[in-house]
């Protein structure tokens, strides 16, 4: 049997023709199908009643955005220094490369850096939640201190205090910080 193309505008007779309705055999208004709910849904009951991220999602959150700020600042600046190492002889085949690897070299050492320092402080975090049985303020300033203490602990107890209470500071104007953002700018 042959194809006979029709125009789209034919005036023959489409009574054996319909429409395909996909939802024809289903039992289900068509409305109904796509109403998606508004609230998480959770596999285990336990987890609905957490307020908070599990200590696995925090170690992901806190290590991939030290990675990636780490790595995007190192990043520019590596490509400031390489850009301050161009020569006058040099190709632009040669200036790239100084800039390029200028960038991936720093911005792969602080990048890695900024990871094990969100690592270590999820880790904390994470821990103090489970041994006081509570999400506070308190919490997070004593994985800030801790993770300033452990990241510098190879250099001596001195420079492992001092970090430490770099890290506690940075981390309660973080949180004092965000407590103000919330109260004083409506989102």
């Amino acid at each position: 049997m042959a194809y006979h193309p029709r125009a789209p505008n034919s005036d023959e007779n489409d009574s054996n023709r319909r429409l395909y309705n996909p939802y024809q055999d289903l039992q289900v208004p068509t409305q109904m199908l796509y109403k998606l709910p508004t609230s998480p849904e959770f596999l285990f009951p336990e987890e609905s009643h957490a307020q908070r991220r599990s200590w696995g999602e925090n170690l992901t959150y806190y290590t991939g955005i030290g990675y990636l700020g780490g790595s995007s600042a190192g990043a520019a600046k590596g490509f400031l220094s390489g850009v301050k190492s161009i020569e006058p002889t040099d190709t632009l085949k040669l200036k790239i490369n100084r800039v390029l690897n200028g960038s991936g070299h720093a911005g792969r050492q602080l990048g890695n850096r900024c990871g094990v320092i969100g690592l270590l402080y999820a880790g904390l975090e994470s821990g103090m939640v489970l041994v006081r049985d509570t999400d506070d303020v308190i919490n997070s300033v004593v994985a800030g201190l801790g993770t300033g203490a452990l990241y510098k602990a190879a250099s001596g107890p001195r420079s492992a205090a001092v970090a430490g209470a770099i890290g506690g500071v940075l981390v309660g104007l973080a949180v004092t910080g965000k407590q103000a953002l919330k109260r004083y700018v409506p989102i």
